[in-house]
């Protein structure tokens, strides 16, 4: 058994608004990860199982090595087809909020959500979630995944026999991928009866771990460019820096998702403590903080990069280019370095 971290009245609050629900509608967060798409699709998998009719939307496209999980294929993506989703929006009865704590981060969809009047649930695991937006929350960020929350949502329920291999296999996507393969933010014995749970429902866990950390030769070839050319160690501050540029990414035909992992790459170096990943993009620098041990990273991402996340894993977004981004960070290190030193 696991212990019932879900107070009840949140429970009872986000069953009642499922119940009332004939159709759904399902909203992760842009550039939607691991986590994002797990949680969703185990949510798509549940709701079908309780005759509910549920749509699953995303900002933008998800990365590739998640296309095998089934149900994904058939979710909507909101710059593909925008009029068909805000159809949607006026159509549905509840509108659930998965994986992201404020409209903001549904990128171009968030003024969507902000003008809809349909009933909002979230279900989400990072700090403060905004308030005024949702009808119900389940936010716990003691929780390591948004898909850890969705097992415990439905089993509490009363759903569990209802949670079927698909579902199983999205949960466990999640909760792997939030956790960097069970590697950071890991060391709750309750996650580990979840997953033999999982197991329980039919999963080949070895399979998914194939299936998630398999990529191609480009970006193999990638990641070896970027730890051999681009990787700074300021070993002073045990604090490491990797950046990719726009024209880097063209020359190794880098695809969504190719990038998945690579601020985790340097925590491996004896020493490293503070990780910092820099993506351009074309109207943005998506910065990623990682860190070890008693070091806070969600800190400098609220402040300094208009971001948040958690204790040890972070993000956030740099208006200005690349080259100032790195300015930016090699300004921050030694204001923090003391605290990365001693943590």
């Amino acid at each position: 058994m696991i212990s019932k971290i879900i107070s009840e009245s949140d429970i009872v609050a986000a069953r009642d608004l499922i119940y009332d629900a004939e159709r759904i509608a399902i909203v992760a967060h842009k550039a939607p990860d691991g986590d994002a798409i797990g949680a969703s699709m185990a949510l798509y998998h549940f709701l079908y199982t309780i005759d509910k009719e549920a749509v699953v939307v995303y900002p933008d496209s998800y990365p590739a090595y998640l296309g095998w999980l089934q149900g994904v294929d058939k979710s909507l993506v909101y710059n593909q087809q925008q009029t068909e989703i805000e159809k949607l929006f006026e159509e549905v009865d509840l509108i659930l909020c998965v994986d992201f704590n404020e409209p903001s981060r549904a990128g171009d969809m968030a003024q969507l959500l902000a003008n809809s009047k349909t009933d909002k649930l979230l279900i989400d695991h990072h700090p403060n979630p905004a308030e005024g937006f949702w009808k119900a929350k389940i936010s716990y960020p003691q929780i390591a995944s948004s898909c850890e929350i969705v097992f415990r949502l439905i089993c509490r329920m009363g759903h569990a026999s209802e949670i079927n291999k698909y579902c199983a296999e999205s949960i466990f996507t999640g909760m792997m991928t939030d956790t960097g393969n069970f590697t950071f933010n890991a060391n709750n014995a309750e996650m580990y009866y979840i997953v033999g749970e999982l197991i329980r429902k039919g999963i080949d866990k070895d399979e998914i771990y194939r299936r998630v950390n398999t990529y191609s030769a480009d970006r193999m070839r990638l990641m070896g460019f970027l730890l051999s050319n681009k990787m700074k160690l300021y070993t002073d501050s045990r604090t490491a820096l990797i950046s990719l540029s726009y024209d880097e990414q063209k020359q190794f035909n880098f695809q969504r998702g190719d990038a998945e992992g690579f601020v985790n790459l340097p925590l491996a170096i004896d020493g490293i403590v503070f990780s910092i990943f820099l993506k351009e993009e074309k109207d943005r620098i998506r910065v990623s903080l990682r860190s070890r041990g008693e070091f806070a990273v969600n800190e400098i991402a609220a402040t300094y990069f208009n971001g948040g996340g958690h204790f040890n894993a972070s993000g956030g977004d740099y208006f200005d280019s690349l080259e100032n981004a790195i300015k930016k960070v090699e300004e921050i290190i030694p204001l923090y370095k003391e605290k990365i030193v001693n943590s």
